[in-house]
């Protein structure tokens, strides 16, 4: 008696636990590998996002101009840019204030960075936690199927009137076919987890350093307003 040992066959033959479990591990797998793809469109943005925003930060334009600027795009604004943005919009409230002091109009904008770079980070972390728990179940999962598999095969081998290999060996092939796709859907979501969650922890940094070397831009700027109204409000008293 010959058993077609083709892989659809194997699949079209396995009894109906280790079909549900296969069809479960496809499903994991196919999203799995849409949030590999969406993570590599997203990352890649916030990459270049944040050099190009560097590129204009640093290159001598006016803070007001470039707020003003930003402000206008009729886009969603993320990255570094709603970094600056929420810090310098806050810098400028708290500064029209005449009651507020340095240390806390450059506080108060702090704050306001931080806030905004966890918003951002929670943006670029989004769906990075199902690619760890594909890659630490699914190979679990594909066992699973594998021994409920093994057991139906041996289960039915007990009942044959003389064992053979012949008998055992599609039933322990179908199931291994389980181990096989928990595996397929692990390693991929492993390895892009891992990618991913480095490339996120260095725009942290870069987000991080931003938010230091703007803070203490705002801090110049703010001692030298501060300085420049105490001047001007002791000028008519020197001249008396």
């Amino acid at each position: 008696m010959t058993h077609d040992l083709s892989f659809w066959s194997l699949i079209a033959n396995a009894s109906l636990i280790v079909q549900l479990i296969m069809l479960g591990l496809v499903l994991i797998s196919l999203a799995s590998w849409w949030v590999i793809v969406k993570k590599a469109l997203v990352l890649t943005s916030a990459k270049q996002a944040a050099n190009q925003f560097e590129d204009d930060f640093w290159s001598g334009i006016d803070l007001a101009s470039l707020y003003a600027r930003i402000s206008r795009q009729k886009e969603e604004v993320s990255g570094m840019e709603a970094i600056f943005l929420a810090g310098f919009q806050e810098f400028l409230r708290l500064r029209s204030q005449p009651t507020m002091d340095p240390e806390s109009v450059v506080s108060g904008a702090q704050r306001a960075m931080r806030a905004a770079g966890s918003r951002e980070l929670d943006h670029l972390e989004m769906y990075l936690s199902l690619l760890a728990t594909t890659g630490s179940t699914s190979p679990y999962i594909g066992l699973f199927g594998t021994v409920w598999g093994i057991m139906n095969a041996f289960r039915a081998l007990g009942l044959a009137q003389q064992a053979t290999l012949a008998q055992v060996a599609p039933g322990i092939a179908e199931a291994l076919i389980a181990t096989a796709m928990g595996l397929f859907a692990a390693i991929p979501a492993v390895i892009a987890y891992n990618r991913y969650a480095h490339e996120v922890d260095r725009l942290a940094n870069r987000y991080e350093t931003f938010m230091e070397e703007f803070s203490n831009i705002l801090q110049r700027q703010s001692y030298s307003l501060r300085k420049s109204h105490v001047e001007a409000a002791r000028a008519p008293v020197a001249q008396d």
